[in-house]
């Protein structure tokens, strides 16, 4: 059982730091990003931390999808031993953030079951959870709807907020509202989770959760108005009332029709080209959330700086662990499909930063 303070966090801190000096540097990614093929690429990733995992693929197996499946095992043993080291106090948070997965799972299924309902295609798009998980996502597959899938998910911490929804989905036939419920409810538990933390963990923890919320919220609120035209009671129903410097007065304008850049340059203060982003949604918005990603990446790396004696270090890590994998996941499907550099470079977070 993990001890609390600062013994509690000495053995956590020293093997965390020892993992953070194993990830990529962006000098590291921008030689990645230099390979002239895909399979140049997995020869340069088998030095890497990701080797290992690459190699237990055969060669018809090394296409985008499975290579991406096999180096997320990473992310997932990286997540098993942080929780198992951490503090005891501070594991419930640890093991929330690591049910996103649990959640993006779901949600993949619930789309599996609409479009194309066979394990064998679900399965390969899901992140590998490992036995923290007991959902019965093969049985919910093959059960054939969404009623039936949802109804298997009785006496787990989803049946609340899915059966709720269902009765919209039942209505409208659209996954949206149990996609939505399923969001929010993870986000908010996430916060509730922060909020019980000592006075020092929760200040550190804020950094980096609620870097994490304030993103993902004000994302929602655009993209609900811009691309999916919503009232703006709906929009309000659909986002989170809180947030670490995002307010809910912040959604609350948005949703009212207030001018996007204003909120988004009070947050985000030196965002470039913002006008210009938000004029040409459909090719700004991925640009602007990937601007948002590089200001995360900033909070989280700032954690490793002064006191190594709090849960901010291996909030901090285990979320730059999942941003280095969305920059490979970028990065093996352009050499894949033979995209040209000048297109999936700017997609790339760490060669825009420099390694703290």
């Amino acid at each position: 059982m993990a001890a609390s303070g600062v013994s509690g966090y000495a053995a956590i801190s020293a093997r965390v730091r020892a993992m953070y000096s194993a990830l990529l540097s962006p000098q590291e990614m921008a030689r990645l990003s230099d390979s002239p093929d895909f399979q140049s690429l997995l020869a340069q990733l088998k030095p890497t931390i990701y080797g290992s995992y690459i190699e237990e693929l055969k060669e018809k197996e090394l296409t985008p999808r499975r290579v991406v499946f096999q180096i997320k095992g990473r992310l997932a043993a990286v997540y098993d031993s942080v929780i198992h080291m951490a503090p005891e106090h501070t594991r419930p948070l640890l093991t929330q953030l690591y049910r996103y997965f649990e959640v993006e799972n779901l949600k993949a299924v619930l789309r599996g079951i609409v479009t194309d309902p066979t394990w064998d295609r679900v399965r390969d798009v899901l992140f590998p959870y490992g036995s923290m998980s007991v959902l019965p996502l093969q049985a919910m597959v093959e059960a054939g709807n969404v009623s039936a899938a949802v109804e298997l998910l009785r006496g787990t911490v989803y049946e609340e907020t899915l059966s709720f929804a269902m009765k919209r989905y039942s209505a409208e036939q659209n996954l949206f509202p149990l996609e939505v419920a399923l969001d929010l409810n993870y986000w908010r538990k996430l916060w509730q989770e922060t909020k019980r933390l000592p006075s020092k963990d929760q200040q550190q923890a804020l950094r980096v959760v609620g870097s994490l919320i304030d993103m993902n919220n004000l994302m929602w609120a655009i993209r609900y108005r811009v691309y999916h035209e919503l009232s703006e009671e709906e929009l309000i129903n659909y986002t989170l009332p809180f947030g670490y410097h995002l307010r809910d007065d912040d959604i609350r304008s948005i949703a009212a029709g207030a001018d996007i850049a204003s909120v988004v340059q009070r947050v985000y203060p030196g965002i470039p080209d913002l006008n210009i982003l938000l004029e040409e949604p459909r090719s700004g918005l991925p640009l602007l959330e990937l601007q948002l990603k590089q200001n995360l990446m900033r909070q989280c790396m700032a954690a490793f700086v002064g006191d190594p004696f709090h849960i901010g270090i291996p909030l901090a890590y285990l979320v730059l662990c999942e941003l280095e994998i969305q920059d490979m996941t970028v990065l093996l499907e352009a050499m894949f499909s033979r995209v040209s550099e000048e297109k999936y470079r700017p997609y790339l977070l760490k060669t825009a930063l420099v390694k703290a």
